[in-house]
């Protein structure tokens, strides 16, 4: 550095110092004057160099806002549409009851799971005798699965009698035993091969077993041994493949198998009765919202979306907005919070990290990464990372986990409503170019509007997506004659 830019550097901080010298001499002037000065040199609150951050009062407001509004739409509903809620309707439509059916094909197919969780028990016990070879037992748990998984469909769709309710129930359950029998067979794979190894290793061992041992060696042979004893006291491959051991995995409030599941010393059970007060009153209060509110603005946006009256449609979407995200919200905490909560009580489940703040996340990614983490953990542990080892590029894998995410997504939604569209799977696939303009969003203009784009996606693609369905589910079921009549009234 030459003496000449030292010197403006000197000179430069000669004059800030001056500067600020200047101005507290002038203030000394200033306060000593008679006129009695009130006035010194600040920013406005709203400028962004005043450094003013308490805005709890502008908090207030809008919570105060938001409930006289939320109020009014009270108020309108009631007058409009009187009072909906019948808790005996809900009786009717989850026994079948309202459309006709005796039987209770739902309640079939559930207890017809055991046969294929039986199968894959059967075939990892043969698998780890070596009675069955790996190739067999690697193609009979495929097609396990496939038909695990086309079965539902396939009932569904011909046998009559299965009530929407009734359906979803069975679409969810076999979504949860599939992830759960793949991570099953996948984490048994694991330990089957380290197992191998260990014996062919043993055998080497033993082979060349020599008497004679160095003093040195005592000290590692005695860790080793402190090693082995505590290894003992855990369940060891292939001591886990029994029917108590499965089931109690697929009871558990997690989809990642393990032979030792973290475990609590007791039932707290205050803790137990929070739970099921909390499932009970949650659920009644979904129900409440669904009947009150959601029905009649799904049932009214019928024919606006329809005739395609964007003003209309977009009017209903956004009044059916509301009441959608609140039942969102609350089905959120009570399947999240409450019911996992309640199993991992029951079965003394240790793990009890099912959810992040997924609300303060600042693009998609984090939010899918947060908000559900038993199948984040899931697609982490037997998809994403299996297919990056086997040598594929992250992006691949990544979009291998969304496409299976969407694939059920759509399998939940339109297996129920026999209504084969793939409005779900393309909203979740949507997911992945909607990431790449958070994360733009999110860099250029700061994380709150990164969270902004999160909240907006989770409010608005709800509602449209169920508006999309129930039309779709009235022109295929009922056809457009509904909608002339609808289009009367």
């Amino acid at each position: 550095m030459t003496k000449e830019q030292d010197g403006i550097r000197y000179r430069r901080a000669q004059s800030v110092t001056r500067a600020e010298e200047i101005q507290a001499v002038e203030k000394k002037v200033r306060d000593s004057q008679p006129d009695k000065p009130c006035h010194k040199p600040r920013d406005s609150l709203f400028s962004w160099t005043s450094e003013f951050n308490n805005f709890t009062g502008f908090v207030n407001w809008a919570f105060l806002l938001l409930s006289i509004g939320s109020l009014r739409l009270l108020l309108e509903n009631f007058i409009k549409y009187g009072i909906r809620v019948d808790p005996l309707q809900w009786i009717y439509v989850l026994t079948g009851l309202n459309e006709g059916g005796s039987g209770h094909p739902a309640v079939i197919l559930i207890i017809y799971s055991l046969i294929p969780i039986t199968t894959c028990l059967l075939v990892e016990k043969g698998l780890a005798v070596e009675i069955i070879p790996n190739t067999v037992g690697l193609v009979t748990h495929i097609v396990n699965l496939i038909v695990l998984i086309l079965l539902p469909m396939i009932v569904i769709h011909v046998k009559e009698g299965f009530n929407l309710v009734g359906a979803s129930v069975v679409t969810s359950f076999y979504t949860v035993l599939f992830l759960k029998m793949w991570s099953y067979i996948q984490v048994n794979q694991w330990c089957r091969t380290t197992h191998q190894k260990r014996r062919s290793s043993m055998r080497r061992s033993s082979a060349s077993y020599s008497s004679l041992r160095k003093p040195s060696e005592n000290n590692v042979d005695s860790s080793s041994e402190q090693l082995e004893s505590k290894e003992k006291e855990l369940v060891q491959y292939p001591d886990n493949l029994n029917l108590r051991d499965m089931l109690y995995f697929l009871c558990a409030p997690t989809l990642c198998y393990e032979l030792n599941f973290p475990r609590t010393d007791r039932i707290r059970k205050r803790f137990l009765i929070k739970r099921i007060f909390e499932v009970i009153a949650g659920t009644q209060i979904v129900f409440c919202v669904i009947q009150q509110y959601m029905i009649p603005s799904i049932i009214n946006s019928l024919i606006p979306f329809s005739n395609m009256d964007i003003a209309e449609t977009t009017e209903r979407l956004l009044k059916l907005a509301i009441p959608n995200h609140l039942a969102w919200l609350i089905f959120f905490y009570i399947t999240f919070h409450s019911y996992l909560n309640l199993i991992g009580e029951l079965l003394q489940f240790a793990d009890r990290n099912f959810y992040a703040d997924w609300w303060n996340a600042k693009d998609v990614d984090t939010f899918w990464r947060s908000w559900n983490l038993p199948v984040h953990r899931w697609a982490v542990r037997h998809l994403y990372l299996p297919i990056v080892e086997m040598g594929f590029n992250k992006f691949l894998a990544g979009v291998s986990v969304f496409f299976l995410s969407a694939f059920f997504h759509e399998y939940m939604v339109s297996v129920p409503l026999k209504t084969y569209k793939i409005w779900a799977f393309t909203g979740m696939m949507s997911q992945i170019p909607l990431s790449s303009l958070a994360n733009y969003v999110q860099k250029r203009f700061g994380s709150r509007w990164g969270n902004m784009i999160v909240w907006s996606s989770l409010i608005l693609g709800q509602p449209l997506c169920i508006m999309m369905y129930y039309h779709d589910y009235v022109i295929t079921h009922y056809g457009e004659s509904l909608l002339e009549e609808y289009g009367h009234i």
